[in-house]
């Protein structure tokens, strides 16, 4: 056998020599340098909020994305095409679209109800709305639906989607920096550090990220509802149904995606006399 061959295995239970820290270094260091220049190169402004926010994705390609997701989830559903609850909606639906106008990208808006008992509503990139059935009796009036299409509408306009996007590419660069950097480390204790850093980076990082962007959409479809003539002191009503509906199933919010039903009903109550005296300038009664 020759000598040079042998002289590369490793012999069993050697371990692996150890990085030095300045090794270590190297990836965190590129992986800071790249996160930052991918940050300041993807930088949006939120509209009505004036929040920096990080968008990578092209708005073709993303209103695409939401014109073939909306497609698939009606193909996949039981779509009301007529009655009261349709009309309701889509008048709700127009009149909140001409309130947000002046921020409007240029979607081609859509209003759809599904037959679900789902309570729950969905506005994609490009427009496409549509409200489950299993809403309208928690909304109990075109103000309290208004409340909420006017939050759906707003998370499409400001991009909350492809934000998260890029968040999600960012955090993904950054665990492949750790891995590397954690290399030479034994599978088991390589795999106990990146497992406490992917938690960290969950409940640190993404979970009050989500959180963020619905009271970011809460403000500004209660703006938008108030724009367009509804009551906006409906908000915090139709919050407080809807804690009674969920009465011991809402997970703490620590671990949500969502702000508590009771930072919702206080955050709405901060923002109410911002949202009325808007009302008043926009309607006459």
């Amino acid at each position: 056998m020759p000598f040079g061959g042998l002289g590369r295995r490793r012999i069993p239970g050697q371990r692996r020599p150890r990085m030095s820290l300045k090794m270590r270094l190297i990836p965190i260091v590129l992986f800071a340098c790249y996160g930052l220049y991918y940050y300041v190169s993807n930088q949006e402004i939120v509209p009505i909020t004036g929040r920096a926010q990080l968008v990578e994705i092209d708005r073709q390609q993303e209103v695409a994305l939401g014109v073939q997701s909306y497609q698939q989830i009606l193909s996949e559903s039981q779509v009301v095409s007529q009655g009261e609850a349709v009309d309701l909606v889509r008048r709700i639906g127009q009149q909140l679209a001409k309130a947000a106008v002046d921020v409007d990208p240029g979607f081609q808006w859509e209003f759809n109800v599904i037959n679900s008992e789902q309570a729950n509503a969905f506005a994609l990139p490009g427009g496409k709305t549509a409200v489950y059935t299993g809403l309208l009796p928690v909304a109990e009036n075109a103000d309290g639906l208004a409340v909420v299409m006017g939050h759906e509408i707003a998370h499409a306009i400001a991009r909350h989607g492809a934000e998260r996007m890029a968040h999600q590419k960012l955090m993904q660069i950054g665990s492949m920096a750790a891995s590397v950097a954690l290399g030479d480390m034994d599978y088991d204790t390589q795999r106990m550090v990146l497992g406490a850093l992917g938690v960290g980076a969950q409940y640190g990082i993404m979970l009050p990220f989500s959180r963020d962007h619905e009271s970011e959409a809460d403000y500004m479809g209660l703006l938008f509802m108030a724009r367009a003539c509804f009551d906006p002191t409906e908000a915090p009503e139709l919050w407080e149904r809807m804690g009674m509906m969920s009465q011991g199933k809402q997970p703490t919010e620590f671990m949500s995606t969502h702000p508590s039903h009771g930072t919702r009903i206080r955050q709405f109550e901060e923002w109410m006399p911002e949202a009325l005296e808007v009302r008043a300038q926009h309607c006459q009664s």
